[in-house]
This record gives C-alpha cells, structure tokens and sequence, in this order.
C-alpha cells in the first residue's frame, strides 16, 4: 500500500494549523465588512438641495423636509429656476425645489437615482401640505367650493441616458475598472524586472486600456456618454493611478508592495468610493475620503464626463494625477535605490540562480 504523499514530510503544527485558519476567518470578515458596511449603513445627511421663492414659503419648506427627513437635506437658497437648474447642472445641488404660483421639484437621476427618488417623496409632500394650505385659505375667506388643486410637477433636469436608463452600466463600471488597475499592476510587477521597463509597461497599458474600456462602455454597452477621448484619458489615468502605486512600492520593497492594490484600492478606497450613492451616504467624513482616492475620483469623473460637463472637474483629475505620478516617482526612486536599476526580489532571484543545487 503506498504511503500518503504528505507521510514523507513533516506534519505542520497544529498551532500553525488553527493560526492559519482563524487568520482566513478574520480575512473573510474583513473582506466582508469592507463591501457591505458602506450599503448597510448608507443613509441620506446633508444633501446639497437648492431652493428657491418667497423667503415665507422656503422657511415653510425647509421646516417640513426636516420634519419629513431629519438631517438628510442641506437647502441652499438661489434666485430662481434658472439659478437652480444651473446649480444642479454644475453639479453644486442634486435637485431643487422652486416655490411659487406653480411650484416645482427639479432631480437629476443622471446625478443619483436615490436622491432623484427621495426628491420625489419630498414633492408628494409639498403637494399635499400646498394644497392643505390653499383649501385651509379658502374656507378662511368664506370661498363657496374648494380651489382647484395645485400641482407639483417633478423634472428630471439631467436624466440617464436611454441606454442606461437605470444608471446600472455606470455604476457598475467602476469595479472591472478598480479590478483592472491592480490586475495590471500586480501582472507588471510580476511579469516585468526593472523599474524603468514597469514605468513604460504602466503607460502603455493605462493609454490601451482607456482606449478599451471606452470603447466597451460606450461604444457597446452605452454606459458612457460624451466625448469618447476625454471618456478614455479618463478612463486610463484612473488605471495609471491604480496600478502605478502597485509597481512603484514594489521597486521599493520587493513583492510586499503588491498589497497596496487588495489592501487599499480594492478593501478601503472601492467602497467608499461613492460609484453606487452618493458620498453624502457615508458616515462622515468617509463619503470625502474616498474622493481622495483613485476609485472615488474615477467613478466622479467618468459620471462628470458623461452628463455633467458644466461641473468643476479639476480636483478628480488632479487625483488621479497625483496618484499616477507618485506611484511613477516611487519606480524611479527604487530604480536608483537599487544597484543597476534592479529590484531586491529580482536580484534575490538571481542569486537563488547562481547557488549550487544539492544533489
């Protein structure tokens, strides 16, 4: 009878043993908690709604909502329809609400389905309370019947695309695009010896894979709307700024430095990054953290580009810039840390190469 392959070697050690697997347990629970934490505890606080009309009737207004939803609305007051459609446009406001004669609730599903939806409920309300006003008036002035009733039209000001009319595509494309930055980063480091070669292989694959992913995204699933360049540098800075932090530690400190992508990009960056709701959502001030990463900045970006162009988009380009850029530093700094531009894993190899092998 043959012996079990394992019986030639010796046992690992029970206390290794439970050590490993409490240490799977403990991994699973964390993976776990970073993906559905942000969903579970999502709620609405201080989202930018603009408003405008008599100053009587927005204090009314104002009082009502916060009643309704304690904390979830922030009321900026602007002039007038005009000032709030430009608002939400720039992407300084969600929605509004505009007071008057024929009032009116402006959302923009394009900007976020759930405050489109919580918009929605806000002016059922209002009709309710104007027509209650109005009817609580008449009898007041002795009017014979009932006024006619008030309306309160809802407009989507930025709706999605017909193509994506649930927003599904866009938000969905935020994770292939997180997954594909670390997979090339951890694919270069692995694949590639010498910092210098992994900067040109993280360029080239960031332009390629822009031009990919746009051309998916847009071209085929129609998720993506706009100018299909500025879709694909976006799209290819937000790779570069993933994968070259990934390349750039591991010129530093060997393969270790692949962590960077699991740990932070895909466990702590992707689930706050505010793709599936807005980062008003998150427990603060997490919602604005993730802005200053890579996921965070991608998914405001690539939504900016394709249905908010008159939005201030510097600081998500400047972002994933900086995050590009550093992690390019980083390859260049552990070019010349190392001698002959060579990393401490490779040169390790090299040696294990050149050692005698034991008969």
């Amino acid at each position: 009878m043959a012996d079990h392959p394992d019986a030639a070697g010796r046992h690992t050690p029970v206390g290794r043993v439970v050590g490993v697997a409490l240490a799977l347990a403990a991994l699973v629970a964390v993976i776990v908690l970073a993906f559905s934490w942000p969903s579970v505890t999502a709620d609405a606080k201080n989202l930018p709604i603009a408003i405008a009309g008599p100053a009587e009737a927005v204090e009314a207004v104002e009082a009502t909502v916060d009643e309704q939803s304690p904390g979830a609305v922030s009321f900026e007051t602007v002039d007038d329809r005009g000032a709030a459609v430009a608002a939400i446009e720039s992407r300084e406001a969600y929605g509004a609400i505009v007071l008057g004669a024929e009032p009116e609730v402006l959302s923009s599903s394009a900007s976020s389905l759930a405050v489109a939806q919580l918009l929605t409920g806000i002016a059922s309300g209002l009709e309710e309370g104007v027509n209650a006003q109005a009817a609580a008036a008449a009898a007041a002035a002795g009017a014979p019947a009932a006024p006619p009733h008030i309306d309160v039209a809802v407009t989507d000001v930025v709706p999605l695309a017909d193509t994506d009319p649930r927003g599904t595509g866009l938000a969905a494309a935020l994770f292939p695009l997180v997954l594909g930055g670390m997979v090339g980063g951890i694919a270069i480091s692995i694949a590639v010896i010498g910092a210098m070669r992994r900067v040109f292989a993280v360029l080239l694959y960031s332009a390629a894979g822009g031009l990919v992913l746009a051309g998916i995204l847009q071209g085929w699933f129609g998720a993506l709307q706009g100018d299909y360049l500025l879709n694909a540098a976006a799209i290819g800075l937000a790779l570069a700024a993933i994968a070259a932090p990934i390349t750039g530690f591991v010129a530093l400190i060997g393969r270790a430095g692949i962590a960077v992508g699991p740990v932070v990009m895909l466990l702590f960056a992707n689930p706050i990054s505010g793709a599936a709701v807005p980062k008003e959502f998150y427990p603060v001030p997490w919602g604005d953290i993730g802005q200053w990463f890579p996921p965070g900045a991608a998914a405001t970006l690539v939504r900016e580009l394709s249905y908010f162009p008159s939005a201030d988009m510097s600081f998500p380009w400047l972002v994933l810039a900086t995050w590009a850029v550093g992690g390019l530093l980083l390859s260049v700094l552990g070019h010349f840390r190392t001698a002959g531009g060579a990393e401490p894993d490779a040169e390790a190899a090299r040696s294990a190469e050149s050692q005698p092998v034991a008969a």
